[in-house]
C-alpha cells in the first residue's frame, strides 16, 4: 500500500474534538488515525442524509395579533 504524508493544520469544531477524543480513547489510537477512522465510516455512510425537516403546524380557528410575543405566548399557553 503507497502512504504519502501530509502535513496541515486542523483546528475542528468542539462537537468533532470530542469525538475524535472518545475514538483515541476508545481505540487507542493517535489524532491521525482517529480522523480517518471517523473520514472512513462517514465515507461507508454512503452519503445518505438525515431525513428533511418538516415543520409541522396546528390550525388555531383564530386570528392572532403577533406584534405583542406576550399576548400570543399567553394565547398558546392557554391563558
Amino acid at each position: 500500500m503507497l502512504r504519502w504524508a501530509m502535513r496541515t493544520t486542523y483546528s475542528p469544531a468542539p462537537d468533532v474534538a470530542a469525538e475524535i477524543a472518545r475514538v483515541r480513547r476508545e481505540e487507542g489510537v493517535g489524532v491521525s488515525e482517529a480522523i480517518d477512522i471517523l473520514a472512513r465510516r462517514g465515507m461507508a455512510a454512503g452519503g445518505q442524509r438525515p431525513e428533511q425537516f418538516r415543520q409541522r403546524s396546528a390550525r388555531l380557528n383564530r386570528r392572532l395579533d403577533v406584534t405583542n410575543i406576550g399576548d400570543v405566548l399567553d394565547v398558546l399557553d392557554g391563558r
